[in-house]
């Protein structure tokens, strides 16, 4: 699991859910992780275009744009790393726009199918969500509902690093504590071996 990618699904680089997820990432680099990290917000893609070419004359998206580049990435991923604020109840149309698009890695006869994804099984997810409201009931379906399609794909080992109350004011407390279950979230999926010393 050495191979990450994270896409970050906020218009703003140093927003919070970046700063969690850069955490995590830097973490897991200490740990030797190879990281590459995509801005969705600074690639000019189009949405799915529901043209179904993915699935009966290519292998892949039909769609040459920004998006593509990240596609392959994630093909090619061991563990992969969404990161998202909460934009009206939902993750942004940055990040929705890629998860619409990765309809191109099912195969043709993905409805009976038992393996309907071209990902190779396996690939761990960590999933980033932030939040201004400060109550955990709230958008607490948005996580379960992307992993479901995701664990489908074959994605399995899901880790989800959810803060609330976060805002563009928040508190260095609230903060603080998302980014300690960050550094948590990288010692649970990259432990170091045994008889390791770290000062």
């Amino acid at each position: 699991m050495k191979n990450i990618v994270c896409l970050l699904g906020s218009p703003r680089p140093d927003g919070n859910s970046a700063a969690i997820a850069g955490r995590f990432l830097d973490a897991a680099a200490k740990r030797g992780a190879s990281v590459r990290t995509f801005m969705l917000n600074e690639l000019k893609y189009r949405g799915c275009q529901g043209c179904y070419v993915c699935k009966h004359h290519l292998d892949r998206c039909v769609l040459e744009d920004g998006l593509t580049q990240v596609l392959d990435a994630v093909r090619d991923a061991d563990l992969l790393v969404l990161a998202s604020p909460v934009y009206y109840g939902d993750i942004t149309s940055q990040l929705k726009g890629f998860i619409d698009r990765s309809f191109s890695y099912l195969v043709p006869d993905y409805m009976t199918n038992p393996r309907p994804c071209r990902l190779a099984p396996g690939k761990k997810l960590v999933f980033v969500l932030t939040q201004g409201h400060p109550d955990e009931s709230q958008y607490a379906d948005v996580f379960p509902r992307y992993n479901a399609f995701l664990t489908w794909y074959g994605f399995d080992g899901h880790h989800l690093i959810r803060s609330c109350g976060l805002s563009r004011q928040t508190d260095a407390e609230a903060l603080d504590v998302a980014m300690k279950l960050a550094e948590e979230t990288a010692d649970l999926m990259f432990p170091e071996p045994k008889g390791s010393w770290r000062p």
